[in-house]
């Protein structure tokens, strides 16, 4: 993706810009999902008090976790895709 002491061109921009782009919206549709799944019963029926706080107590912590841990292992992939060979020209890592 780094070119050696110049700018980055057009096309790596708008992959980086789109890679981000899908990171953020993956986070945000999982940490929505996993908020539901906790946190709905207790929005959706009549459950006791403390039963109904711990629901959306663990729904509320785990959806912020959930999605930074989202958005850092797909940028993490998705800079480890785009290293550069370590033997310039081949194609094969094992040739």
């Amino acid at each position: 993706m780094e070119t050696y002491g110049g700018r980055r061109s057009q096309a790596e921009r708008d992959a980086i810009t789109v890679e981000i782009g899908y990171a953020l919206c993956s986070a945000l549709f999982a940490a929505a999902v996993l908020f539901g799944a906790v946190a709905g019963p207790a929005l959706l029926f009549e459950l006791p008090g403390t039963v109904e706080k711990l629901l959306l107590r663990v729904g509320l912590t785990l959806a912020p976790l959930l999605f930074v841990a989202r958005v850092v292992s797909v940028l993490v992939r998705f800079r480890q895709d785009g290293a550069q060979p370590s033997q310039p020209g081949r194609t094969n890592p094992d040739s």
